[in-house]
């Protein structure tokens, strides 16, 4: 059976909470994730009403349609996030997943992962890596809760806190260290968005190269930046067709390891072709 926490993550969206009518529209521009926005985006002014809209959202059943749905509160150092944090854990019909951001401390997230589970919601969590505190605790946080299903890297925050240049090189160690603190959860990670919206090529490269770090997907800041994420971040046909073949032979010789076209495979290797075949199946492709 496949595993039910892997699915594509290859890019995402956000969406005001305060606009509910551009809920549908986000969920048709083609990212496999769509977030509905409650904090930077949201004036204080604002918030309540946010809060209010994003949640009734979920009142009505979701469609099935393969895309993930969650909702980023405001931190949970904040008088905002506790407030949002109450209201999750006043419905009855919670959001699937919650966006924490600004995490610093694993106990951020198995103080929400406690209340969660004592209110019996099944919503799953993503946290975002963007202080110089949460980069420092990525690896515990990472395995801080059986509820998280990714980590986001966010750059915008993490390189006013370093002090650097919000370019690919300055920030390199830091998107290295929420690689590795994801990978080693066995957590997809997901890069910032590309800000430039006149730069498509520049954006195409960026992906590139966080795919070629390991992320599974990077952020939109428009829809139209969608169809080139998907595209990078989707495995090829040959992948496909090798990680099919890898688990096939792994099955058939009932060991831990296998030679595959004269390379020594271990079992460890099959955790990423099971990724990329369960990916694949989800998305259509063959």
């Amino acid at each position: 059976m496949p595993d039910p926490r892997i699915r594509p993550r290859r890019s995402f969206i956000f969406t005001p909470g305060l606009r509910p009518e551009m809920f549908p529209k986000a969920l048709a521009a083609g990212a496999d994730i769509v977030c509905v926005e409650l904090e930077d985006g949201i004036a204080p002014k604002d918030k309540a009403v946010a809060r209010k809209n994003a949640l009734k959202l979920f009142e009505s059943p979701q469609a099935d349609d393969g895309i993930e749905r969650i909702v980023r509160i405001n931190s949970l150092r904040e008088g905002f996030g506790l407030a949002d944090v109450e209201a999750v854990l006043a419905t009855d019909t919670p959001p699937p997943a919650l966006m924490l951001p600004k995490v610093r401390t694993p106990d951020e997230v198995v103080m929400l992962d406690s209340l969660l589970t004592e209110r019996e919601h099944e919503t799953r969590l993503h946290v975002i890596i963007e202080t110089n505190a949460g980069l420092e605790a990525s690896y515990d946080i990472a395995h801080s809760s059986s509820r998280i299903d990714a980590m986001f890297f966010g750059g915008v925050d993490m390189a006013a806190e370093l002090r650097c240049l919000n370019n690919w090189e300055p920030l390199l160690y830091a998107r290295s260290r929420v690689v590795h603190a994801a990978a080693s959860a066995g957590l997809d990670v997901i890069d910032v968005p590309y800000l430039d919206l006149e730069d498509p090529e520049g954006m195409r490269r960026a992906a590139v190269q966080a795919r070629e770090l390991g992320f599974s997907g990077k952020g939109a800041v428009h829809p139209k930046q969608i169809p080139a994420l998907n595209a990078v971040f989707t495995p090829s046909a040959e992948q496909i067709a090798k990680a099919r073949r890898m688990i096939a032979e792994f099955e058939a010789a009932d060991t831990g390891l296998v030679v595959i076209d004269g390379k020594l495979i271990e079992k460890p290797v099959l955790r990423e072709m099971h990724r990329i075949v369960a990916i694949a199946d989800r998305i259509g492709s063959k």
